[in-house]
């Protein structure tokens, strides 16, 4: 499995969850955090895809993809353990540790795997 399979779609999971932390709640905090994370996400992702339709690997998104998801863990884990809020901060946490787990396990296996090429 690729990783820009993945990532878009946790991408656009955690901009609208902070989109949707700030237009409930008005959190700011919501806002910058969720929706500055998902369009990182969004843009490790697109860049992964494009380099994969190039047929080579984007090892720039993958790092910046483990990044994100390893600071969201942190921080939602953090926050989940003062709270014991499972919603969003456990749910985000958990999320994103397997995220981490799988953006870890594509680096180890050197990305994105090229199918060889057709002739």
């Amino acid at each position: 499995m690729h990783d820009f399979c993945f990532t878009i779609p946790y991408g656009l999971l955690v901009l609208v969850g902070g989109i949707v932390g700030y237009a409930r709640r008005g959190s700011t905090a919501s806002l910058a955090g969720g929706a500055g994370s998902g369009v990182v996400l969004l843009l490790a992702g697109f860049i992964s895809l494009k380099a994969f339709e190039k047929r080579r690997n984007s090892y720039v998104a993958l790092v910046l993809e483990t990044l994100c998801s390893l600071t969201l863990t942190f921080v939602m884990g953090k926050r989940y353990l003062e709270t014991t809020k499972i919603m969003p901060a456990g749910v985000v946490a958990i999320l994103s540790a397997l995220m981490s787990f799988f953006y870890l396990y594509k680096i180890a296996t050197g990305g994105n795997h090229i199918p060889p090429k057709a002739e």
